[in-house]
């Protein structure tokens, strides 16, 4: 039985040969996770606002519509779910190409998360600041969006933030649809060259590109526990 010496670990994982080989195609796969989140990060707080919103209304006849489709997608996996809209939806006659496909599937997935916080974040805003809102002639519209909003992203922008850095890392999946991001080029690398060391660097490239979101968060939650004392 051979032994494996410090020698054989760095050529087999930290091999600069190799790295430099790969980095033209793990820069490109970098550049389309930066571009791929940058799309999905808006699109599910967009859809968060809409559902955190919705969900706030009284009748029962459009919540409860609005409680079973966030927790649709919520139970959903997201690489099944991201899997049945790529592969699925022709079979309905509905042909999307893999951005599309990702942009539909992380709507769905991250949104219903996303609309679940701000839900949460709407109903920690005091009654009396709406009603103080309309009581000066602010349309419901004008209250939600000048008053409780505001108040609400901020009660809950840890969550908002943890959210995030889930979400970008769950970019990932989008190799499964031959979306050349990170981690597909990664394995492409990897199988040309047998040797581990794309996988380390996209694995470092994530920490780079997550580490500040991670900071940010802590910081946050810091504030948020010291101003509960």
């Amino acid at each position: 039985m051979e032994t494996l010496t410090m020698q054989d670990f760095i050529d087999g994982f930290f091999s600069l040969e190799i790295l430099r080989e790969a980095s033209p195609i793990l820069i490109q796969g970098l550049l389309q996770t930066l571009l791929l989140s940058a799309m999905v990060v808006p699109i599910g707080i967009a859809g968060g606002i809409i559902l955190g919103i919705a969900s706030t209304i009284r009748n029962p006849w459009l919540r409860l519509p609005i409680a079973a489709w966030v927790d649709l997608f919520r139970a959903l996996p997201p690489l099944v779910l991201l899997v049945f809209v790529y592969a699925g939806l022709p079979f309905a006659g509905l042909e999307v190409n893999a951005w599309q496909a990702v942009a539909i599937g992380f709507f769905l997935n991250t949104g219903a998360y996303y609309g679940e916080i701000i839900r949460a974040g709407i109903e920690s805003v005091p009654a009396g600041q709406a009603e103080a809102a309309r009581a000066l002639g602010l349309s419901r519209y004008h209250t939600m969006r000048l008053v409780v909003l505001p108040q609400a992203i901020r009660n809950v922008l840890p969550d908002l933030v943890s959210n995030t850095l889930e979400v970008v890392k769950l970019t990932s999946i989008a190799s499964v649809v031959a979306l050349p991001e990170l981690l597909f080029q990664a394995r492409q690398a990897q199988s040309v060259t047998y040797n581990a060391t794309p996988i380390m660097a996209a694995a470092v490239a994530y920490f780079i590109l997550l580490w500040p979101l991670v900071r940010v968060l802590s910081r946050l939650e810091n504030k948020q526990m010291a101003g509960k004392r």
